[in-house]
Order: structure tokens, then C-alpha cells, then sequence
């Protein structure tokens, strides 16, 4: 494979800073991590240690061939080399159009695994569950949390531990951060993620969005907008905006934890199962060989600093300032929002993708994709190019665009210069000279803000507030044309804690409304906004939330509230002496019954009871 530029360049300052920072933070953490995952690791293989009875209950539904490669036994004799037995944990379901296509990728793996001596067993199935079916709804209030239970159903299938190395089959927003924690608490494990890329380009997000603000006015009915719905969504394969789904794959391009390239080739394309064969080449190579680390030696902290950088670069989704501490955490990595924020004032913006911009994936993916971005923080020195991936080649190998070959052999070649400007450019002339995300502190406590899409004068809102205690509230006060003014809306008891802390995207449309009649307004909430939302300025994730007593309980109707991206700010305006006596406000009783009744969000009352920070990441099992 070409690239522009084989060797290292010198690493940034403040990325070294960084890294060297979260090091010495971890240093006890990841020592006992990595202590932990050698003890497993120097165990004799499943096969091999386990007692009669549970292998052969491992291995019953096997083909006889199968358990021959896997065993080396016929009978009771030896007749073969014993083979390696990969475990799939696949997130298949044909509700959601990104996991669709993993129907049929257990036996295209079982298939090319037999080629190379070796087996693989379904190992199980985790739940996954889409946000853009559940927005606005009860059953959003499981989102959060469903990364947590993704995680445990990863463990529960590999806890049969007879596996020599795994592939993790799945692509949305909590599936890819529940796979990922649960295959680092496996960490001995060779790893590889296998996505199934994102559909055809349908109606574009701009003009969805349009009919989106149009409805909220009532200038179009549910038939027009169901219309345009329908044709953004039209087909087998990822959401097509770079929301939470498609910064998993950039971030796992980031970390080479895919196959090179794979993240963002179309389900239909004919290299698609061609790399998904590769995922199985790696994974076996990497286990034959000992060549290359297994994923909880892969994911290291310059590991983590790689997707931090490449999440900032891309103006990637907010909820992975949860998700990704959540990640590192399962690897004995701490990492917190001043670890972002340090990165995000000096990595460069280098892509406009919607909602920051425009262009689709599919444009990115033709401008340069994941490949283009990653070879430009590499030889600008944001990216720690001196890491372990799947692949013997390091990181650089993740540089290149992935092809059929004459032949149907893959190959890679390099992006070489911007398709597409408007999309995505070189780290020498970027979009913006710092990323795309914000730490706000300030007597409301701790929050983020995605500015990257925000227009350069609202970066600096300051008005009074309207204080919602659910998403609803503030709907019924849009409806009845309460809120035409300047106005900065607090919505509040949405924090982890409260209601499994649930996007508010169904906010976005309103607000959006409201910013194009030419008012100022801005929202401040405890709660998550999709990775999708963008153009109206959001402090979003406010720590401590309301329900654990945090400051948002004390504002009142008619505050006035200072959000300044620009000096990083998130301040209620009122004199300190009248705030700090002020009591701190309760969630009524029926709010909080309500929160947990229905649509099964009774079963997740340990995880709210037991619910970190969203800057811890929100772990239930810490």
C-alpha cells in the first residue's frame, strides 16, 4: 500500500502532554488490567483445559469436520493440527438498517475460517437498539444503559471461553462502545470489529431537516414528512449523517481496530465481503503468529488519545465523551473532559460532514474518508503513529482507500489530495484550527458543547431562561408560542440518574425554529443530544445532573443564563449570595415514578440507581 509519508512525524506537545498525563492517572489502573489479561492469556487454550463433558457440550453442534479442526481428534485419535476456534459476537437484527446486513455474515466467516484450518461458533447475540426509532419515546430512557447491557451479553458469550480470538459484528451508536467494553474484559482475546458500512445516499440530511422545521411549525402534515423521512432513510445499511454510528467507525479506524478502510464501504459493494474475509485473515494471523497484541495490549493510551484526536478532528458525535471514557475505563485507562478539551484546542477541524456541513459519509468516503483524515494527523504529529493495530503494518496502514484487485484480491491505495475541499482538507489549511467540542464550566457546573456546527455569532448566548422539567414540557410551550423570544431553555432531570438520561434530538427541530425567526436561544441540559444535532448552541451533559443535587435544581424561570463557547462558560447570572441560599429543588414524586414504569424501564432501575457521572461515562458496574 502507498502512503505520502512512511515515517513518523514528530509528535504535537500537547498531545504528548496528554498522553503522558492520562499515563501517570492510569499507571495503577492499567497495571492490574494488563496483570489481569496475561494470567488469561497464559491459561492452555479452552479446548485444551476444560474437562470432557464442557467441551463436548461446546462443541455438539459442530460439524464433524469442524470438531476435528478444533480438537485435532477423530475418534480417539490425533489426525490433525489443532485449529483456532474464533468466537462471533454478532448484534444482527433486521429492525435496525445497519445491522441488517449481519445476517449472513456468521457463515461467510464460518467459510473462509475452514479455508485456513481453522472454526468459528456464533458465540451470541447482543441487543441492539436504534435511537432514531426510539427519540422522543419511553423506550429512549433504555438507550443509554443498553450500551452497559451489550457489554454484559458480550461477556456472557465469551464467558465459555473456549476461543482463541473474536470478531465483533455491529455498527450503531451504543453497540459499538457495548461490544468494546465487553471484549476488554476479555482483553487476552486477538479482536477485530467488523461493520457492514453505510446505505446509498437517499434524500439529503439538509433537506430532511427542512421538512423536519416545517412540520414543527405545521406547514406540512405527518404524510409529507413521513415522505421525506422514508427516503433518507431508504435501504439496508448506516444512517447516512455523521452522528454517533459513523464516529464509532472513524474512532475504530483511529484505534486499528477494523480491518483498514472498512468502515465506510457500502453493504452492496462487492469488496464489502471481500474485507469482511480479511477480518477473518487478520484475526487468525494475529492468533497463529503472536505477532500482534491482543486488543487489551492494542487498546493502550496512545490508543485512546488516537480517537479522542480523531473524534475532535471530524467534529464527531458528544456522546462519545461519555462512551469512549466508558472504553478506556474497561482497558484501566482514565480519562476526563479536560483530557478533550486540552486536545480539542489544538487538533485542527479537517472535515465537514453533516451536521457540521453538507456532504453525506458516502461524500466523505469519496473525498478521502477515514483514510485521508487519519494520514493527515499523522503527518501533522496529532496522531501517536508508534501503536499496536490488528495489522502488522501500525496505523499507517489505516491511510489507505481499500479496492478489489484485478484479481478480487484487496488492495489499498493512497487517498492522495481532497476530492472535495468543501468535505474534507489537508491539516495545513483546515476548517477550523481547533476541534469541534467544548468543556463549559461554571456555577452550573461541568458540560459540553458541540460548537463545530454552531454559526461563529451564536457562539455567546445570554437570556433569560424557561426552566422544563421534561422534553414534553418544552414542546407544549413551543406549541402555544411561549417561547418567540430570546430565550435560553433549561431542561432538566435527564441526567443518568434521573431517566437513563435519554437524547433530546426531538428538541432540535423547535429550537431550530426559533434560532430562523432571528432569536437567540440556546439549551442547557443534563441530558444528551443526538450526535446528529448541531447548529443551535447546546450545553449539553451538565454535571453534577439535577437529580444528584446538582445546580441545574436551583435555577429559576427568568434567569439569566451566559453560554460563552468562546471563554468556555456555562454561568446562571445571578448574585452569588441569593444563588447559594437558594433550596435546592426535588423532581416531583410522580415525575420520578413515571421514569421508571413502562416499556421495561422497571429492569433498569440498578443501572439508574448505580449510574457514575456523565464524565465517568456513565458506568453502571464501576
Amino acid at each position: 500500500m502507498s502512503t505520502s509519508n512512511p515515517s513518523s512525524s514528530a509528535i504535537h506537545p500537547v498531545v504528548d502532554a496528554v498522553t503522558r498525563r492520562i499515563q501517570e492517572r492510569s499507571a495503577p489502573t492499567r497495571s492490574a488490567y494488563l496483570a489481569q489479561i496475561q494470567a488469561a492469556a497464559n491459561r492452555d487454550r479452552g479446548a485444551d483445559r476444560m474437562g470432557c463433558a464442557n467441551v463436548a457440550h461446546a462443541f455438539a453442534a459442530m460439524p464433524d469436520a469442524d470438531k476435528t479442526r478444533v480438537t485435532g481428534l477423530q475418534g480417539v485419535k490425533i489426525v490433525a493440527e489443532k485449529g483456532a476456534n474464533i468466537g462471533i459476537v454478532n448484534a444482527y437484527n433486521d429492525l435496525l438498517s445497519a445491522h441488517a446486513p449481519l445476517q449472513h455474515y456468521p457463515d461467510l466467516i464460518k467459510t473462509e475460517a475452514r479455508k485456513h484450518g481453522a472454526t468459528a461458533q456464533v458465540a451470541g447475540g447482543v441487543p441492539a437498539m436504534c435511537d432514531g426509532v426510539t427519540q422522543g419515546t419511553a423506550g429512549m430512557e433504555l438507550s443509554l444503559f443498553s450500551r452497559d447491557a451489550i457489554a454484559m451479553a458480550t461477556a456472557i458469550s465469551l464467558s465459555h471461553d473456549v476461543f482463541d480470538c473474536a470478531l465483533m459484528l455491529g455498527v450503531c451508536d451504543k453497540i459499538v462502545p457495548g461490544l468494546l467494553i465487553g471484549a476488554l474484559h476479555f482483553g487476552h482475546l486477538p479482536t477485530v470489529f467488523v461493520p457492514a458500512g453505510p446505505m446509498t445516499s437517499g434524500l439529503s440530511n439538509n433537506e430532511k431537516s427542512k421538512v423536519r422545521e416545517k412540520a414543527a411549525q405545521g406547514l406540512v402534515g405527518r404524510p409529507e414528512l413521513l415522505a421525506a423521512e422514508s427516503a433518507a432513510y431508504h435501504a439496508e445499511g448506516t444512517c447516512t449523517f455523521y452522528g454517533t454510528a459513523n464516529s464509532n467507525q472513524m474512532l475504530l479506524e483511529a484505534m486499528g481496530l477494523h480491518v483498514p478502510g472498512t468502515a465506510f464501504i457500502n453493504p452492496g459493494e462487492g469488496v464489502r465481503q471481500e474485507l469482511t474475509r480479511e477480518a477473518v485473515r487478520t484475526v487468525l494471523g494475529i492468533t497463529k503468529t503472536k505477532r500482534f497484541a491482543p486488543i487489551g495490549q492494542v487498546v493502550d493510551e496512545r490508543c485512546i488519545v488516537n480517537a479522542m484526536v480523531a473524534l475532535l478532528a471530524t467534529g464527531g458525535s458528544t456522546n462519545h465523551l461519555i462512551h469512549w471514557v466508558a472504553v478506556a475505563r474497561s482497558a484501566g485507562i482514565v480519562i476526563d473532559w479536560n483530557d478533550f478539551s486540552a486536545l480539542s484546542d489544538v487538533v485542527p477541524l479537517l472535515t465537514r460532514v453533516y451536521p457540521n456541513g453538507s456532504a453525506d459519509v458516502n461524500q466523505f468516503q469519496a473525498a478521502g474518508g477515514p483514510g485521508y483524515v487519519i494520514r493527515e494527523l499523522l503527518d501533522a504529529g496529532f496522531m501517536h503513529a508508534d501503536v499496536l493495530t490488528v495489522r502488522s503494518g501500525g496505523l499507517r496502514e489505516y491511510t489507505g482507500i481499500p479496492s478489489a484487485a484485478a484479481d478480487g484480491s484487496l488492495q489499498w491505495t493512497n487517498p492522495g489530495v481532497s476530492k472535495d475541499d468543501s468535505v474534507v482538507r489537508p491539516a495545513s489549511a483546515p476548517f477550523s484550527a481547533s476541534g469541534g467540542l467544548k468543556l463549559l464550566q461554571g456555577n452550573l457546573g461541568r458540560s459540553v458543547i458541540k460548537v463545530s456546527a454552531v454559526p461563529d455569532d451564536r457562539h455567546v448566548i445570554e437570556a433569560p431562561c424557561r426552566v422544563f422539567d421534561s422534553q414534553d414540557a418544552l414542546h407544549k410551550a413551543f406549541a402555544a408560542d411561549e417561547l418567540n423570544q430570546d430565550v435560553i431553555c433549561v431542561v432538566r432531570w435527564q441526567g443518568p440518574q434521573a431517566n437513563g438520561m435519554p437524547e433530546l434530538h426531538k428538541l432540535t427541530p423547535p429550537m431550530a425554529v426559533l434560532q430562523g425567526k432571528g432569536f437567540k436561544v440556546a439549551l442547557v441540559t443534563d441530558g444528551r443530544m443526538s450526535g446528529a444535532s448541531g447548529k443551535v448552541p447546546a450545553a449539553i451533559h451538565v454535571s453534577p445532573e439535577a437529580a444528584a443535587g446538582g445546580p441545574l435544581a436551583r435555577v429559576l424561570d427568568g434567569d439569566v443564563i451566559r453560554l460563552d463557547a468562546n471563554a468556555e462558560t456555562l454561568q446562571v447570572l445571578v448574585d452569588p449570595a441569593e444563588w447559594n441560599a437558594r433550596p435546592l429543588a426535588t423532581m416531583l414524586e410522580a415525575l420520578r415514578a413515571a421514569n421508571g414504569i413502562g416499556m421495561g424501564r422497571e429492569l433498569f432501575a440498578n443501572f439508574r440507581r448505580n449510574a457514575l457521572t456523565a464524565e465517568e461515562g456513565a458506568c453502571s458496574w464501576l
